[in-house]
């Protein structure tokens, strides 16, 4: 038996059409940045040779702080300064910045 093959259609522009709207870009830059948080802790972390355990202690919180940190389903943002601490427990720098697209 031969197999068909199916043709998909890409969904690149199911999702440029629903990032025109500006509620749901902004949604969407919001989870976006709540990764990037996630990723770039565990990042540090693993790259300090901490365990989420040893980082907590450092910096006067718990292990459950920082696998909330480091997981993608929490809807809270960590605070700056908490942030700053962890970068500083990992031997880092902490840096805020923004990043924009050409002009039209």
């Amino acid at each position: 038996m031969k197999l068909r093959k199916r043709n998909y259609r890409s969904a690149d522009s199911f999702f440029a059409r629903m990032l025109k709207d500006s509620d749901i870009r902004i949604r969407y830059e919001e989870e976006r940045a709540k990764t990037s948080i996630a990723m770039a802790v565990k990042a540090a972390r693993t790259r300090a040779k901490l365990t989420q355990a040893q980082l907590a202690e450092k910096i006067g919180t718990t292990q459950s702080v920082i696998a909330r940190l480091e997981g993608v389903g929490d809807s809270r943002i960590p605070s700056l300064s908490l942030l700053a601490r962890i970068a500083t427990a990992c031997h880092g720098e902490f840096g805020f910045g923004f990043r924009f697209k050409k002009a039209a």
